[in-house]
């Protein structure tokens, strides 16, 4: 069996027709990369063997990839909290801005949620994604 096998085959005992570059190999995690790896070097030419120093480098560049997701989820967690926390200050303020059609909305935040990831804003009877808010003060026309 092959490395092009195993991949193809899938190292969790999945079948199926994917091929080494599909998606599947991008959620590839470090225990997946060592089964593989296992499997390739039982299966190797014992006259042509695989660089040790090779096999360190893509373990190294699996393990940094698994910390930079991990790291990215961190930094989004601490924005949305970020952005939660702004968008709680606007609470009983007057804000001006855009609804997500493109409508303006200039009144009194009244309510702060959290819709796909992203804070909102309720103004009257229109809600304004937090990133749309163009001014904070002024009249309190509701639209």
């Amino acid at each position: 069996m092959s490395v092009a096998q195993t991949a193809s085959s899938g190292v969790s005992g999945q079948t199926g027709a994917q091929s080494p570059n599909s998606n599947a190999m991008g959620n590839m995690t470090t225990n997946d990369f060592l089964n593989m790896l296992v499997t390739e070097l039982q299966q190797q030419d014992p006259t042509q063997p695989v660089d040790s120093s090779q096999i360190l480098d893509q373990v190294s560049q699996i393990d940094q990839i698994q910390s930079n997701q991990s790291l990215t989820t961190t930094l989004n967690s601490v924005l949305l909290g970020q952005n939660v926390n702004t968008g709680s200050a606007l609470l009983n303020q007057t804000i001006q801005g855009t609804d997500a059609k493109g409508n303006a909305v200039n009144g009194v935040v009244s309510q702060v949620s959290i819709a796909s990831g992203a804070v909102q804003l309720q103004v009257g009877n229109s809600t304004v994604p937090l990133a749309n808010v163009t001014g904070i003060g002024g009249s309190s026309t509701s639209g």
